[in-house]
C-alpha cells in the first residue's frame, strides 16, 4: 500500500515530460553554449540502464568521464548541424539535484555560417506528450521552438554571420 501511495504522490509532483534546451553562440569563442534540463527518471526509462556516477556523495559534474553514458545519450539523442555540417559536443559540467539533471555542453564551429539545424529526439520514443523546448540564439537573432514525438527536427535560417 506504501508502495502505491508513494507513486501516486512522485505522479502528482512529476506529472509533465519536457526538457529544456539553450543554445546560444558567442562570437568570441566561435562556439555554441549549450544547456540541457531534464527530469533524471525521465532518462533513466530512457536511456535503458544508464545511470549517473555521483561518485562519494560529490556533484556528479566533478568528474565527468565517470557520466559517459549519459553523454552517449545525448549525442545519440541530439544533433546541432551548422550549414548542414554536424557539431562535436563537448561537456563542460553536470549537476544532479532534486531529481533534475543540468548539463552545460560547448559546441565548436567555424565563424561563418547562415543556417542552424537542431534535431532533438529526447525522449520522443518514451512519451507520446513529450515536450522537448529549445531556445536559440545568435547575435540579435532568437528563436523558440516545441519538438515533439512528430517533429524532431527545426532548420533555422540566419542570416550571414560577418557581413
Amino acid at each position: 500500500m506504501l508502495k502505491i501511495f508513494l507513486i501516486l504522490i512522485f505522479l502528482a509532483v512529476h506529472p509533465v515530460h519536457v526538457s529544456l534546451l539553450s543554445i546560444d553562440y558567442t562570437e568570441e569563442d566561435n562556439s555554441f553554449f549549450v544547456f540541457l534540463k531534464l527530469y533524471y527518471d525521465d532518462f533513466l526509462l530512457d536511456a535503458a540502464g544508464c545511470v549517473i556516477n555521483e561518485g562519494n556523495g560529490q556533484t556528479p559534474g566533478n568528474d565527468l568521464s565517470l557520466n559517459s553514458c549519459l553523454f552517449r545519450y545525448i549525442e545519440e539523442k541530439l544533433d546541432i548541424c551548422v550549414n548542414n555540417q554536424k557539431l562535436k559536443g563537448e561537456p563542460v559540467n553536470l549537476l544532479l539535484e532534486d531529481n533534475e539533471l543540468k548539463i552545460n555542453l560547448k559546441y565548436g564551429i567555424a565563424s561563418k555560417f547562415d543556417s542552424v539545424t537542431v534535431s532533438n529526439r529526447i525522449m520522443t520514443e518514451l512519451y507520446d506528450d513529450q515536450a522537448n523546448m529549445i531556445i536559440l540564439r545568435v547575435k540579435d537573432f532568437e528563436e523558440g521552438f516545441k519538438f515533439t514525438p512528430s517533429v524532431t527536427q527545426k532548420t533555422f535560417s540566419i542570416r550571414k554571420m560577418n557581413e
